[in-house]
């Protein structure tokens, strides 16, 4: 497996590590921790020496029940990080977290390389046009509703058969722009009980048969904390143990806050699996 980032293959044959950077003020574990320049810069090329492939930058909190953002407010917070993570770091593979077209594509255009979007384009009819029209990797989360709304929509049949349609026409849809390289993600916490995440874990191998890189993002999210009745800050051995079934079931990407446990993890799977 192989996605083009930038002119550049990315082989995904080796599960890569994505460091998630908020310039947020109300992220449910990192908000408002990087409130300058200096700040942003020390963090970026911590996640880099440890062994990230990725830093994915987040301008508008995504948690349940997260404050509205103004599209204006998401581009004056993520188009300087983006453009100051490249003036630093020049080889830097950025994704940008975000649902808006404009968001993408103007970070896009000040360097970043990925769109990772929470809702597969059902919240901005122009961003599968405007990623087909980029030619960048694309991210695809299952989600219902809005961050406003998805902890009222969870409500599932076969939650496993429903997510695998929601991909199949959302793949289809993207292929129908142009987008070439796309990425799964299932979007633990994103309209789903703490069961239904458990579920959907349990389950995960089977979302390869899209045979399509799958993405996992688990990291400190409450389908930990909430099980082990603790917090976002106690939540990185959780984090762990998940992040190594994520692995064993497929996953080519880890989403993360600590990448260099999630590294480490990474380099005892590959051990496992060697031969």
């Amino acid at each position: 497996m192989y996605i083009n980032c930038k002119g550049r293959l990315l082989s995904l044959s080796s599960p890569k590590v994505m460091g998630i950077l908020n310039c947020t003020p109300d992220s449910f574990f990192d908000g408002g921790k990087y409130r300058n320049e200096a700040e942003l810069l020390t963090q970026a090329e911590k996640m880099l020496a440890e062994g990230a492939t990725f830093i994915d930058v987040g301008a508008y909190s995504s948690k349940p029940n997260a404050e509205f953002v103004t599209e204006e407010q998401e581009l004056q917070r993520a188009v300087p990080v983006v453009e100051l993570l490249v003036k630093h770091f020049p080889d830097v593979l950025i994704s940008i977290d975000t649902f808006r077209a404009k968001v993408a594509e103007a970070t896009i255009n000040a360097g970043a390389a990925v769109v990772n979007d929470i809702a597969a384009g059902l919240l901005d009819e122009n961003m599968i046009a405007t990623v087909g029209k980029l030619k960048v990797p694309y991210i695809m989360m299952h989600m219902r509703g809005t961050p406003q709304t998805m902890v009222k929509l969870t409500q599932y049949d076969d939650i496993v058969q429903e997510m695998l349609l929601y991909f199949s026409q959302r793949i289809a849809e993207a292929r129908r722009h142009g987008v070439d390289d796309i990425i799964m993600d299932p979007g633990f916490g994103f309209a789903k009980t703490l069961g239904q995440n458990y579920e959907v874990m349990n389950k995960l191998e089977l979302f390869k048969t899209a045979g399509l890189p799958l993405l996992s993002g688990i990291s400190r999210k409450s389908m930990l904390y909430k099980l082990l009745g603790n917090t976002p800050q106690e939540a990185l051995n959780g984090t762990t143990a998940l992040n190594m079934v994520s692995l064993m079931k497929g996953a080519k990407i880890l989403r993360v806050h600590d990448v260099k446990e999630a590294v480490e993890t990474v380099r005892i799977y590959e051990a496992m699996t060697a031969n």
